[in-house]
């Protein structure tokens, strides 16, 4: 006798065998490591790390590693082109792993947002982000969560692209760490509760 599932339980086993996403955004490369444009990069590989995910191989442009994240099945990745690009690789990442673009979470930095404030946004435009502008354009959507991890905006007369592409201050790396910490835990939260249960979390002032 066949044996039939309720419908309620088999959305809840489909649920919860789908692949996540976390991609970090930033610029390849050993000059921009450090610099302010690369927060969501920095906030990537401390997950790698406190998760345990491996590396795995790929022929896309973007460093990939996958594993489990409480219980959830993920993949994390860094687009290997540069900011304005990144996008595609992106998208592929989408294609090729079945990936629903709501199960996505996009780390970036925020220049509207004071250093060390922290918000999650559930979709929305680019904010004049070439990075989120790339991944709109790529993925045809902008439903995707965000991240977002203030860097501040600059005072005197730096730009904001020198700004961003600048390494952070003295006082800004002695926060970094737990910036950092406090970002994983935001995405974790995500992709294990909800947005809406981490905004409510995560959106308030520290």
């Amino acid at each position: 006798m066949a044996c039939c599932i309720p419908l309620r339980v088999a959305v809840a086993m489909k649920a919860e065998i789908r692949q996540r996403l976390i991609v970090g955004l930033g610029n390849p490369g050993p000059g921009y490591a450090t610099t302010r444009h690369n927060i969501g990069f920095m906030a990537v590989d401390r997950l790698v790390r406190q998760y345990g995910l491996v590396a795995c191989r790929s022929r896309i442009n973007a460093e990939i590693a996958e594993g489990d994240i409480t219980g959830v099945r993920a993949l994390a990745a860094k687009p290997m082109a540069y900011m304005n690009r990144s996008g595609d690789p992106v998208s592929l990442i989408v294609q090729n792993h079945g990936i629903q673009c709501e199960d996505m979470v996009v780390i970036h930095d925020d220049i509207d947002l004071a250093y060390e404030r922290l918000k999650i946004k559930e979709k929305g435009g680019d904010g004049g982000h070439n990075g989120l502008r790339s991944l709109i354009d790529a993925l045809g959507t902008d439903e995707f969560v965000r991240v977002r991890m203030g860097v501040g905006r600059p005072e005197g007369d730096i730009g904001v692209v020198d700004y961003v592409l600048e390494e952070f201050d003295a006082r800004q790396r002695t926060m970094l760490e737990p910036f950092l910490s406090r970002a994983v835990e935001a995405a974790v939260a995500i992709l294990c509760e909800g947005a809406k249960d981490a905004m409510n979390r995560f959106n308030r002032k520290p």
